[in-house]
């Protein structure tokens, strides 16, 4: 039996390790090694595409809010004009609703008519 040293001619890397098998365990290595960086790769992309995702979900997010707080303003301020009609006279009112109701049946029986 005799052993080699990586500084007598032996292939460097396998430090005189040719027959025992050791090469076969750092291949094994080299292979894992090599998967776990492929997963690894796949998931930063994976991971840049959910930030990039993000992101964009945040800006219509906030688009969204602008719109929704717009909407509430003009809800806010057709309201407003409704509490101002509405402590109006109701009387007034009364008589503006049978003034359109008699106006809309006059053109109503004047398009019978015409026919």
């Amino acid at each position: 039996l005799t052993i080699v040293f990586a500084g007598d001619g032996a292939p460097p890397g396998n430090y005189g390790y040719t027959s025992s098998g050791y090469s076969v365990y750092e291949e094994e290595n080299d292979r894992l090694t090599e998967s776990l960086r492929t997963k690894v790769s796949a998931i930063k992309s994976l991971s840049i595409e959910i930030g990039t995702e993000v992101k964009n979900q945040n800006k219509m997010l906030s688009e969204m809010e602008n719109d929704f707080d717009s909407a509430g303003g003009l809800l806010g301020a057709t309201m407003g004009r409704l509490r101002t009609l509405s402590r109006g006279s109701q009387t007034k009112l009364l008589c503006y609703m049978m003034l359109f109701s008699l106006f809309v049946f006059f053109v109503i029986y004047w398009i019978i008519k015409l026919r």
